[in-house]
């Protein structure tokens, strides 16, 4: 019978992905009880076709505030409680979310791109996932959001018994830290909630898998290390956990080789320069479905100076992403740029559903060989209103949103210049870079920037294929609101025939 159960699960999810899930495919919905003892969110209500989902809580931030480690916590006035709930399934399903967030005035569900449109009636909303996906429900903005986790069906999950295993089963978990070996894997169930980080180092062949979440908050800053830290492995699988509350960069790579991330969601991002995903020279990278919401930058790649610097960053392909921004930049490469060249990197089909400094840019500040870098299918969305992101001053500033500020993120910026990071003498330099099928909507329109550093560090070669503000075709540096500076060489812009 399980054999059978699973054939019809891998027959349903690969009909469903082939866009042909017949109608009894939409019903196959898993969800993993919450375990006794975490604390649930008061906000919301969910449930998955007629199912209750258990929503859990994160902590995020809740005004664009930072700075560079200061030494303390950062406050809790500074931050808010979200939600977020998670299960599997084939298909498409409906979902109801009842909201304690009242009146309800207005109701968005993230990425735009899925087309969605909920009903509301009181306080009950409804809407229809088309397939597997990472969604985001707004009430009344951007506050207390709830963050949704549809993912498709676990296979090939391992068992407790099995060679190499560590198993969380269902229930809240205390080891503290995780140091992983070659041919080990770890496994959080569905249902599970780990408090801990996960360590490797120069391990091959390791794996981390589940539904589960592994949560770092029992740690001070510096003391866990990340919710997932991986300093030269390589032939790694990091799949389909939540990781929530990291008391630094949440999920990083150090010299690493031959790795996929995907399908895991990292949420609870709130610590001062607390980032999503770090790649910090590595190779053969692999980053694919997965859901980002990050105080500081959310995707990131850089070359970091110390035992790895003399690694590239090469072959990275980042795709089907949802990217939430708090404050700093949502795909990125920089600001540490230690290595010698990052090249051949792809950011492709990811929705931007919220960022505050930058969409995507590379930010060179040290003597890489920057090129063959490709931004393309992103679709950016730009708030109505979005918060200025500032750097705290002094430890008892508060933050005051100005609502007539005007602020609008920028799209797109290229720059070469020393910055606080730089630890190389010398700068690099940027070539071939290609923006082709960029959309971008909301009222505000962002301007972008290209800089070089000097005549022997500067930019060339780059291109703008199919970039739209609001569906307007940018045919030229004014169109775009693209400001080019010295030093860039070869700007190009193409438009498709109609």
């Amino acid at each position: 019978m399980r054999k059978r159960l699973g054939l019809v699960i891998v027959t349903a999810w690969l009909a469903a992905s082939a866009g042909t899930a017949p109608a009894w495919a939409e019903d196959l919905v898993t969800i993993a009880p919450a375990p006794a003892g975490e604390q649930l969110s008061n906000d919301f209500e969910v449930s998955v076709e007629g199912q209750a989902v258990p929503v859990y809580r994160c902590r995020v931030s809740a005004v664009p505030l930072n700075q560079v480690w200061p030494g303390y916590q950062r406050p809790l006035d500074q931050t808010e409680l979200a939600s977020f709930a998670s299960w599997d399934m084939v298909g498409g399903a409906e979902v109801k979310v009842r909201s304690r967030l009242l009146p309800i005035q207005t109701v968005a569900v993230r990425p735009s791109s899925l087309k969605i449109k909920p009903a509301v009636n009181g306080d009950t909303i409804t809407f229809r996932l088309p397939r597997p996906c990472f969604t985001t429900v707004e009430i009344n903005g951007a506050h207390q959001a709830l963050h949704l986790f549809a993912n498709p069906p676990e296979m090939d999950a391992p068992q407790p018994t099995d060679p190499g295993v560590r198993y969380f089963g269902p229930g809240v978990h205390r080891p503290a830290k995780i140091v992983l070996e070659s041919n080990q894997t770890l496994y959080v169930a569905g249902g599970a909630v780990v408090y801990g980080a996960v360590h490797a180092s120069g391990a091959s062949h390791v794996r981390v898998l589940g539904r589960g979440i592994i949560d770092a908050s029992d740690f001070e800053r510096g003391q866990g290390g990340g919710v997932i830290s991986l300093s030269d492995c390589s032939d790694v699988v990091i799949d389909g956990v939540v990781m929530r509350d990291p008391d630094v960069w949440c999920c990083s790579l150090f010299g690493c080789r031959n790795v996929r991330i995907s399908q895991v969601k990292l949420v609870g991002l709130w610590r001062y320069n607390a980032d999503g995903i770090d790649l910090c020279n590595s190779r053969d990278i692999t980053v694919r479905d997965c859901f980002v919401r990050a105080f500081d930058d959310c995707i990131v790649l850089k070359g970091l100076k110390g035992a790895y610097s003399d690694r590239p960053v090469q072959n990275v392909d980042v795709g089907g992403c949802v990217i939430w921004n708090d404050w700093g930049r949502a795909l990125e490469i920089g600001a540490e740029t230690c290595a010698p060249e990052i090249s051949h990197v792809t950011f492709h089909d990811c929705d931007v559903i919220r960022t505050v400094h930058i969409a995507m840019d590379i930010q060179h500040g040290d003597g890489a060989a920057v090129h063959d870098i490709r931004f393309e299918n992103i679709r950016v969305e730009i708030d109505d209103l979005t918060p200025p992101p500032r750097m705290q001053r002094s430890r008892d500033e508060k933050y005051v949103l100005d609502a007539k500020s005007g602020f609008c993120p920028e799209l797109l910026v290229i720059i070469v210049t020393r910055t606080f990071y730089s630890k190389d003498d010398q700068r690099g330099t940027v070539r071939n870079v290609v923006f082709k099928d960029i959309a971008v909507t909301g009222r505000s329109s962002p301007a972008s920037r290209l800089q070089g550093f000097d005549a022997d560090h500067g930019i060339d070669g780059v291109s703008f294929e199919n970039v739209r503000i609001n569906n307007r075709p940018v045919t030229n540096a004014p169109s775009g609101g693209l400001a080019i500076g010295a030093h860039v060489t070869d700007i190009r812009f193409r438009v498709p025939r109609p």
